[in-house]
C-alpha cells in the first residue's frame, strides 16, 4: 500500500442493510412534511383529486396569501414569539444557576433533589391541567402570556437543569479556582469561565425549550381565552369550520407555523450535536 493512502474499509451487509434501514426510515418520517408543503402549494381543485400527485400542476401561493390574511394571525405571531422566547430566557436563566449549584456545592438534600427533578418528567400533563389552571387562577394569571410562560417553565426546568448539570459538573474546577485566585469573585468566575463553556449545553437546552413552547397545544388551549393572545398552534384550528376544513390553508398555516422552528434548529444544529456528545462525558 502507497504512504499516504487510506485502505477503503468494506462495507459489509450489515452495514448495507442499516443505511437501507435509514433511507426507509428517514422516508416514513419526512413524507408527512413533504406532503403538507405541496398542499400548502396546490389550488383547492387538486389537494382532493384523486389518484392523487406528488407534484403541484399549477402552484399557487393563494393558500399563503388567504392564511396571512386572517385576523389573528400577526397577533398570534407575536403571543408565540413570546411565548417561546419567554420561556427559553427564564429557563435558562433559573436552569443555568440550580444546575451550578447541584453540581459545585454539597448540601443537605441535594440527591434528593435530583431524584425530584426527574420525578416531575414522569408526570403526565393531563392530570395537571386542572391544578394549574385553579391555581393560575387564584392569582389572576389565567389568560394572560405571563401565565403560560411561569406554566412552561414548570415543564421545561427539569430537563434544562438536568442538561446542564453535567456540562457544569464536565468544566474543571481548578478554572473557576485559578480565576478567584486572579482576583475574580465566585460571580465573576461564573460568568467570565463557566458561562463560555456551557454555551454549547445553553443552545441545546434551548433548543428543547423552544420546541416545547412553540409547539404546546393543550395548556394555552385552556389558560388563553382571547383569540388574539392564543398561540399559532391554537389558530391553526380556525381552518376548520362548520362548512368544512380548508385544507389548502390549513397545510400553509401549519408550513408557516413550523418555518420559524426549523430555521432556528438548522442554525443551531452543529452547536446541538456538539453539546448532547459533551453533555454526556459527565453527569
Amino acid at each position: 500500500m502507497r504512504p499516504g493512502r487510506r485502505q477503503r474499509t468494506p462495507v459489509g451487509r450489515g452495514g448495507r442493510r442499516h443505511d437501507v434501514l435509514g433511507v426507509v426510515v428517514a422516508a416514513v418520517i419526512g413524507f408527512p412534511v413533504y406532503w403538507m408543503v405541496l398542499t400548502a402549494f396546490r389550488p383547492a381543485s387538486e389537494i382532493l383529486s384523486l389518484p392523487p400527485e406528488f407534484w403541484p400542476r399549477h402552484p399557487t401561493l393563494a393558500n399563503f396569501t388567504r392564511a396571512m390574511s386572517s385576523d389573528t394571525f400577526w397577533p398570534n405571531v407575536r403571543s408565540s414569539v413570546v411565548i417561546g422566547v419567554g420561556t427559553v430566557l427564564a429557563s435558562l436563566l433559573v436552569g443555568t444557576l440550580a444546575a451550578f449549584a447541584l453540581a459545585r456545592f454539597r448540601f443537605a438534600g441535594r440527591k434528593a433533589f435530583v431524584v425530584v427533578i426527574l420525578t416531575v418528567q414522569m408526570i403526565p400533563l393531563a392530570a395537571l391541567i386542572i391544578p394549574v389552571y385553579l391555581l393560575l387562577n387564584e392569582v389572576g394569571l389565567t389568560d394572560s402570556l405571563a401565565g403560560v410562560i411561569l406554566t412552561y417553565l414548570v415543564f421545561t426546568l427539569p430537563f434544562t437543569v438536568w442538561m446542564l448539570r453535567g456540562f457544569v459538573a464536565a468544566i474543571p474546577v481548578e478554572l473557576e479556582e485559578a480565576a478567584m485566585v486572579d482576583g475574580c469573585g465566585r460571580l465573576g468566575a461564573f460568568v467570565r469561565v463557566v458561562l463560555p463553556l456551557l454555551a454549547p449545553g445553553l443552545v441545546a437546552t434551548s433548543v428543547f425549550a423552544m420546541v416545547q413552547a412553540w409547539n404546546e397545544y393543550v395548556l394555552v388551549y385552556v389558560l388563553l381565552s382571547t383569540p388574539e393572545k392564543q398561540t399559532l398552534s391554537i389558530w391553526l384550528v380556525s381552518f376548520q369550520t362548520s362548512f368544512g376544513t380548508d385544507y389548502g390553508g390549513l397545510m400553509a398555516g401549519a408550513t408557516l407555523t413550523a418555518l420559524p422552528v426549523v430555521v432556528f434548529f438548522l442554525v443551531l444544529q452543529r452547536k446541538i450535536a456538539a453539546g448532547l456528545s459533551s453533555g454526556a462525558v459527565k453527569g
